[in-house]
């Protein structure tokens, strides 16, 4: 098993999940994060709307950079076969080529345990 973890644009959530849903992968976990890649934040990249308070007290007219951008981390536990697929999704929904497009972290998982019913392994997240 693994856990996909991406980091995405807010307002790519629901196609992404949309695109998984298509794949037959339901479960998703979605959690709003702010943070900045080496772009440090570059406030040109956002075309959402932010409340007041994400924006530093520092930026001001003619400043270009804020602390940190909003963005999504998803994260999904897969069994090892469907990993590509769901990486190659991700992908394809989320690259537009432009700075701030995200970043995908596949990391090994050691078991998973479904507490309703006490199955372990790949039986319990499918």
């Amino acid at each position: 098993m693994k856990e996909i973890i991406a980091i995405i644009r807010p307002k790519q959530v629901v196609p992404t999940k949309e695109a998984l849903a298509k794949l037959g992968i339901p479960s998703i976990t979605a959690i709003p994060v702010l943070g900045r890649g080496k772009q440090c934040g570059i406030a040109a990249e956002l075309n959402i709307d932010l409340r007041p308070n994400l924006i530093t007290q520092g930026l001001s007219a003619g400043q270009r950079y804020m602390e940190y951008i909003p963005k999504r981390l998803l994260s999904v536990v897969a069994c090892n076969q469907d990993v590509d697929a769901i990486v190659k999704a991700i992908i394809e929904v989320n690259q537009t080529g432009q700075i701030g497009d995200g970043k995908i972290f596949v990391c090994p998982v050691d078991n998973a345990i479904r507490i309703r019913t006490d199955e372990t392994g790949d039986k319990a997240i499918q």
